[in-house]
C-alpha cells in the first residue's frame, strides 16, 4: 500500500509526510505500531518532515505525536491540515 505519511504511535493526533503532499490531495498514512492505514484530505501543502492533523482540535489542545504531547495548538486546527509554527507552539518553551 502506497502512503504519505506515517503514524508513530495510536494515541498521535497527527502523522508525519514522508513526501510533499499537496492540497487538496487525498492520502494516506499507515501506523507503524499495527499497519493499519488512514486517509485524509489534505487542506494545505505539507512539506516532506511536517505533521498532518488526524482529526480537528480546538485552540490549546494538546497535539500528541510519539504518544505524548509536544505542544498546544494556538488556533483551531482541521483534519488533514499543515500543524507546524504558525499553529502549533512547542511544549519545550
Amino acid at each position: 500500500m502506497r502512503h504519505e505519511f506515517l503514524i508513530h504511535n495510536p494515541k498521535d493526533n497527527v502523522g508525519v509526510a514522508v513526501v510533499d503532499i499537496k492540497a487538496g490531495e487525498r492520502v494516506a498514512g499507515v501506523s507503524l505500531e499495527d499497519g493499519s492505514s488512514v486517509e485524509v484530505d489534505a487542506k494545505n501543502d505539507i512539506p516532506l518532515g511536517h505533521k498532518v492533523a488526524l482529526a480537528s482540535m480546538d485552540a490549546g489542545a494538546s497535539v500528541i505525536k510519539y504518544g505524548v504531547p509536544i505542544g498546544k495548538t494556538t488556533q483551531a486546527v482541521s483534519r488533514g491540515e499543515h500543524v507546524h509554527v504558525h499553529n502549533l507552539k512547542s511544549g519545550r518553551w
